[in-house]
C-alpha cells in the first residue's frame, strides 16, 4: 500500500492537512474531468492543434501540464510531512495567479489559459474568484496551529 494512504501515517496527520491534500487532488482531477466532458473529443482535439502551431504556445501547454503534474506531487508531499510540498503548492499557485492575470490583461502572449472581460477590473475579479479554493486549501495548510506544528516537527 502506499505510505500516504497507511491508516498509522493518516491518523498522525493532522485533519486541516489530510482535507487540504485531497482537496487539491479533487480539485485539479475533476476540474480536467469537467473540462473534458464540456469540450468533448473534437474541442479537446482541436486545442491541443491550436497549441501545437507556435512554440511559445505549446511551451505554455506544456508548462500548464507539468504544473498539474508538480500540484498533484506536493499534495501527496505534504499529506506526508514534507514541507516542500506545501511551499512547492505556494510557488504553483504565485505562478498560474500571475500568468493568468498578465494574460487576461494582456501583457503576454499566447493568451491560451485567460480569462475573458470587459474591463481590467472585471478580469481581475474574475481571476481572483477563480482562486478562493485554492485560497482556502492554503489557508488549511498554514492558518492552523495543527499544521503549522505538523510541519515544524518534521
Amino acid at each position: 500500500m502506499s505510505e500516504t494512504f497507511k491508516p498509522s501515517m493518516l491518523s498522525s496527520t493532522p485533519a486541516a492537512v489530510t482535507v487540504a491534500g485531497i482537496a487539491i487532488i479533487a480539485t485539479r482531477c475533476l476540474s480536467v474531468l469537467m473540462l473534458a466532458n464540456e469540450l468533448g473529443y473534437d474541442e479537446i482535439a482541436n486545442f491541443v492543434h491550436r497549441s501545437a502551431q507556435a512554440w511559445d504556445s505549446t511551451l505554455i501547454f506544456i508548462a500548464s501540464q507539468l504544473i498539474f503534474l508538480f500540484e498533484l506531487r506536493c499534495a501527496f508531499t505534504l499529506m506526508r510531512g514534507n514541507n516542500r510540498g506545501r511551499w512547492g503548492y505556494v510557488v504553483t499557485q504565485v505562478i498560474v495567479l500571475a500568468y493568468m492575470l498578465m494574460a487576461s490583461v494582456g501583457w503576454i502572449y499566447p493568451e491560451i489559459f485567460s480569462i475573458p472581460g470587459e474591463t481590467n477590473a472585471e478580469i481581475i475579479h474574475h481571476t481572483l474568484l477563480q482562486k478562493v479554493p485554492d485560497v482556502l486549501v492554503l489557508l488549511l495548510l498554514f492558518v492552523p496551529a495543527s499544521s503549522r506544528a505538523f510541519f515544524r516537527a518534521r
